[in-house]
């Protein structure tokens, strides 16, 4: 149980993104409602952008401006540096960002993206980290993975003098390493030295084949302290996500459940359902049977393919509440096999699953 400000967050738990302080389409309470989501993740890159995180903190921090009274964790922005990487550069003092909104130039540091969620007031922080593209090369990646460490523990020494006394935040240090496994074991173990609340390992799903980054996870998740919790970041799609918590993992997050609901792929326990399919025109049946949230309870696969093909907005309301809702009951059917010490019989269960529908 990870205990927060704002509440207790059970892992091994997965984190709807709400990159600009909303997850798209749905509001605060369909969030806590309908999906049962604990926590959220939003994103400093974007909210130091638009609308400031000075703003922000002059109206009450993160959780009162979007009134969510739920756990917060934000990123720090270094993942924006690999997916914006046209609009940045990279140096030894930080990132300099050339905004996507006008082009200004702004520098972050690993001591200004702390204070920039500090005044976002998150319950947990994200270090800033340097993520590489896929593929890299060793000698690149060890001085990409330097880099990160450096930035580590400057961002920790500047938290431990600067940290708000009103706010109690964790900070997280970012495994980082590429896809080198010996990088990613020398990065764990110097970052373990920093005593951390927590730890997260990033720089997967940037390209590499989906088994790799799993790769890359068992290399350095068993490095990281098992009292605290393990953050995968950006990861994965339904059938991976017993495989990250099999590795260790105790929390992830991913745009991939709200992203694939709005462009019409949703994630049923039979499976993928693309719901603009011919065949749903006249399915009045739920869209899982098995799915207890407000979508499934009240609205028949038939119109939710009519809004979909209509392109009215509502769809991506429903769609995103349930396949958020799918995501999360995963989690809650892993914690209870955990508890129930069935844990391996449930993998071997999904991956029988996965493997019959030839995921």
């Amino acid at each position: 149980m990870l205990e927060t400000p704002h509440g207790q967050v059970p892992t091994p738990i997965f984190m709807p993104v709400g990159t600009q302080a909303t997850v798209k389409g749905l509001t605060p309470a369909q969030i806590a409602e309908e999906t049962g989501a604990p926590i959220i993740l939003g994103n400093t890159y974007h909210l130091y952008l638009r609308p400031g995180h000075e703003t922000i903190d002059r109206l009450g921090g993160l959780h009162r401006f979007m009134h969510w009274d739920r756990a917060i964790l934000t990123d720090s922005g270094g993942f924006q540096a690999f997916s914006l990487s046209g609009l940045t550069k990279v140096n030894d003092r930080g990132v300099v960002f050339r905004s996507h909104l006008n082009g200004d130039a702004h520098l972050f540091t690993p001591e200004s993206t702390v204070d920039a969620q500090m005044a976002l007031g998150s319950d947990i922080m994200m270090v800033l980290d340097e993520c590489l593209p896929y593929p890299s090369g060793h000698e690149a990646t060890r001085v990409s993975m330097e880099r990160t460490v450096r930035w580590a523990r400057e961002a920790f020494a500047h938290h431990r003098t600067h940290a708000r006394p009103d706010r109690r935040q964790a900070l997280f240090p970012i495994v980082q390493g590429g896809m080198h496994g010996d990088l990613r074991e020398q990065c764990a173990r110097r970052l373990v030295e920093l005593d951390a609340d927590g730890y997260a390992i990033g720089g997967l799903s940037v390209g590499e084949p989906r088994p790799l980054s799993m790769e890359m996870t068992e290399r350095a998740a068993p490095l990281l302290p098992a009292d605290r919790p393990r953050y995968v970041m950006g990861v994965g799609t339904p059938e991976e996500l017993v495989e990250y918590v099999a590795c260790g993992v105790d929390m992830m997050d991913c745009v991939m459940p709200s992203r694939n609901a709005r462009n019409g792929t949703l994630f049923t326990s039979q499976g993928k359902v693309l719901i603009k399919n011919a065949r749903f025109k006249d399915d009045a049946s739920p869209l899982d049977a098995a799915c207890g949230c407000y979508t499934c309870r009240n609205f028949s696969r038939a119109y939710l393919r009519h809004l979909y093909l209509a392109k009215e907005i509502l769809y991506a309301t429903l769609g995103t509440i349930h396949n958020l809702r799918r995501y999360l009951d995963i989690m809650a059917e892993i914690r209870q096999a955990i508890q129930l010490g069935t844990f391996a019989e449930y993998l071997r269960s999904v991956r029988a699953a996965s493997e019959a529908n030839g995921a």
